[in-house]
C-alpha cells in the first residue's frame, strides 16, 4: 500500500508539472517569416496568432496573391515552430510519444 501512495504522489507531481509547462507555453512565442523577413507572423505556444508584420514594400494592390502567399508561408512556418516547441517542452512528460489532443 505504501508503494501505491508513493506512486500516486509521483503521478500528482507529474500532473502539476505538466499543467505548469502548458501554462508557460502561452507566454513563449515563435516568429515565422517569409520572403526574406518581409512578412512575420508571431504565435504563442498555444497556437494563438499574436501578430502579423508586413513590410510596406511588399504591399502591391495589383498583386494581392503574392502577399497572401507570403502570409500563408510565414504562418505555416510559425505553426511548425510552435509544434516543435510543444514537442520539446511536453515531450519530457510523454517520453516523445505524440499523444493527439493532449496539447
Amino acid at each position: 500500500m505504501r508503494n501505491m501512495n508513493q506512486m500516486m504522489k509521483q503521478v500528482k507531481k507529474m500532473q502539476q508539472e505538466m499543467a505548469k509547462a502548458q501554462e508557460e507555453l502561452e507566454h513563449k512565442e515563435v516568429v515565422g517569416t517569409a520572403g526574406g523577413g518581409v512578412v512575420k507572423v508571431t504565435m504563442n505556444g498555444h497556437k494563438q496568432l499574436r501578430g502579423i508584420e508586413i513590410a510596406p514594400e511588399v504591399i502591391d494592390p495589383d498583386d494581392a496573391e503574392m502577399l497572401q502567399d507570403l502570409i500563408t508561408a510565414a504562418f505555416n512556418e510559425a505553426l511548425k515552430q510552435v509544434e516543435e516547441l510543444v514537442n520539446k517542452d511536453m515531450g519530457k512528460f510523454t517520453g516523445g510519444m505524440n499523444i493527439p489532443g493532449l496539447f
